[in-house]
């Protein structure tokens, strides 16, 4: 395991996908338009509350318009994975930064995921989990085949590694 402290020295090797940045502009948009629509509706409909729902309103077209053109591209630059021939090492974080590192030996499940919009963009979500309660790493925004693909290695190694991570 000697080359594993010298991951966390520098950023894991592989951005996500390009097409996430699509999938984390889309999710906020169809929860801020619908309710954007709603305020517009309010003020136009009911006076007595006319004042508010225009407020209401225009918060909430900034704050969708901040998590659909700040966030998603802030996102990509910041959400990095990497597995080596020891761990699998991720950084995540928009706001809150994180790595994590799970040793191969440690892995007990790898699966693969993909919502609605993720389906639409041919992008999966990969999960490494551990028995540890803080032992999950969950890579958004993989290409769909590199997700399956690297589920399958990963699965490959943890079979073939005997040594005992405990």
């Amino acid at each position: 395991m000697a080359d594993t402290p010298a991951l966390l020295l520098r950023e894991p090797a592989h951005r996500v996908d390009r097409r996430s940045i699509t999938m984390w502009r889309m999710t906020p948009l169809l929860a801020g338009l619908p309710l954007l629509a709603a305020c517009v509706i309010v003020a136009a409909l009911v006076d007595q509350v006319r004042l508010i729902a225009v407020i209401a309103a225009i918060v909430c077209a900034l704050v969708t318009a901040f998590y659909v053109t700040v966030v998603p591209m802030w996102r990509y630059r910041f959400h990095r994975w990497e597995i080596s021939d020891e761990a699998v090492y991720t950084q995540s974080g928009w706001f809150t930064r994180s790595r994590v590192m799970i040793p191969i030996a440690r892995i007990q499940v790898v699966d693969t995921a993909a919502g609605p919009i993720e389906q639409l963009l041919n992008l999966a979500t990969l999960t490494v989990t551990t028995a540890s309660s803080a032992g999950t790493i969950r890579i958004v925004g993989l290409d769909s085949a590199v997700a399956r693909t690297t589920a399958a290695d990963l699965t490959a190694r943890t079979q073939a590694d005997t040594d005992d991570a405990t």
